[in-house]
């Protein structure tokens, strides 16, 4: 192991049980010896030099690329060690320090996100194949943070409470609009239209999501109250009692906050209300982790409330609820992360190796960065007047209740109820 990596690693591990086999096999371990023992082994001298010189865009590369294996503990147990001792990884070598500043800098140009730009963005994600989806979120494939209400809940209990809490938020009556921007593939459009008699619209800049949420409300035979399009958010022109986003906020670009803002006040009718559902950072402003802008979210971001909040009151909009889910969306990614290891030949078969290393470092990242660093997911409700809503947020439990006892007493899926027998939680 060259002098620079072992003082880095040195520098930064200070407790755990780490030990690194360099690529002669050589053995250093790291840390006080105290908890899980994790045992990397690093293949190749060009993955030394790498992880010396940018730890956070080459760790996971050379994961990827087969370089670096753990021969004790997994990528979580390995991402804990570093992030429990660092957890805002700001301890590291100058060369290190000054990489993460030029990627500061950077941070606008590469998230001057334009309607062409944002859709081939888009893309490279979720236009992936849908059996890849399918092999590990729940049967409505609910790509985002669920709602666990209680420890206990399976994944989809959780994604099901997800929509309940979103939808209690909205106060929907029979008869009114609603706008779903980043409808992924419909599942909370269909929800809505299914439960409240309201005529939904969701919006995606994916192609594949498009086709899956578009085969599902005519399969449900719901095309009448529910209808997906291929639009950019800037350019609608409609005006909607109800507006919700669920995870697409990531993908605006802080360049672009203002105008998202000012859109939404813009199609709000006075009487509306908006619910705003996003991976944010309970820190200061940063930057995308080069790994996930490189790799698997192009032109990503998560927002600080700060960079959020100013844009809100620029834009007329008032904020009238702000809950902030801490652990909701480590639990959720966990249950992803351990389906997709559970489907991972298929995984293979469906792309390659390389590209299941790439979604594992993905999913235990993300995970690890929910649970040891400043990761949450806020919920953002908005208006434009003030006595829209009722004066304290009681209705929200109670609309929850609601829609939670009519789901029980619905009857069974018996095609649901199979494929959950076939799925890992």
């Amino acid at each position: 192991m060259n002098v620079f990596l072992r003082s880095l690693i040195e520098r930064l591990i200070r407790t755990g049980n780490l030990t690194v086999i360099d690529h002669r096999g050589r053995s250093a371990s790291f840390g006080d010896q105290s908890g899980p023992r994790v045992t990397v082994a690093i293949h190749s001298a060009h993955a030394e030099r790498a992880i010396t010189f940018d730890p956070v865009l080459a760790l996971p590369e050379s994961y990827m690329n087969g370089e670096i294996d753990l021969l004790e503990g997994d990528l979580l147990d390995l991402l804990q060690v570093i992030y429990q001792n660092s957890p805002t990884l700001d301890v590291g070598a100058l060369w290190t320090r000054m990489a993460d500043g030029f990627r500061h800098g950077l941070r606008r140009l590469q998230q001057f996100n334009t309607t062409e730009r944002a859709r081939r963005n888009v893309r490279r994600h979720y236009d992936l194949s849908r059996e890849l989806y399918q092999l590990f979120l729940d049967r409505d494939l609910q790509y985002s943070c669920a709602y666990f209400a209680r420890p206990d809940m399976t994944l989809e209990e959780a994604q099901e409470a997800k929509k309940r809490h979103l939808a209690a938020k909205l106060a929907l009556t029979p008869g009114q609009t609603v706008l779903d921007i980043g409808c992924g593939f419909g599942g909370l459009g269909l929800y809505l239209a299914r439960n409240f008699d309201v005529d939904v619209l969701g919006i995606t800049l994916s192609e594949e999501q498009l086709a899956i949420a578009s085969e599902r409300a005519q399969q449900e035979r719901l095309e009448g109250r529910a209808h997906f399009e291929l639009r950019d958010y800037r350019k609608l022109g409609e005006r909607f009692d109800r507006i919700v986003s669920v995870g697409m906020f990531e993908h605006v670009g802080v360049n672009h906050y203002r105008a998202f803002f000012d859109k939404c006040a813009t199609i709000l009718k006075p009487d509306g209300v908006m619910a705003l559902h996003s991976i944010g950072r309970s820190g200061p402003p940063s930057t995308t982790t080069p790994f996930i802008r490189k790799h698997i979210f192009p032109g990503g971001y998560i927002p600080a409330l700060s960079e959020v909040l100013p844009a809100i009151e620029r834009s007329g909009l008032q904020v009238t609820d702000v809950e902030i889910l801490r652990l909701h969306y480590a639990e959720t990614l966990k249950h992803w992360r351990q389906r997709f290891a559970a489907n991972r030949d298929r995984v293979r078969e469906i792309y390659d190796e390389r590209f299941c290393r790439m979604w594992e470092f993905y999913l235990a990242g993300s995970e690890a960065g929910f649970r040891w660093q400043d990761l949450m997911v806020f919920q953002i409700q908005l208006t434009r007047r003030n006595d829209t809503l009722p004066v304290t947020r009681d209705y929200i439990g109670v609309a929850e209740d609601r829609l939670a006892d009519a789901d029980e007493r619905r009857p069974p899926d018996p095609a649901a109820a199979q494929k959950r027998k076939r799925t890992p939680s």
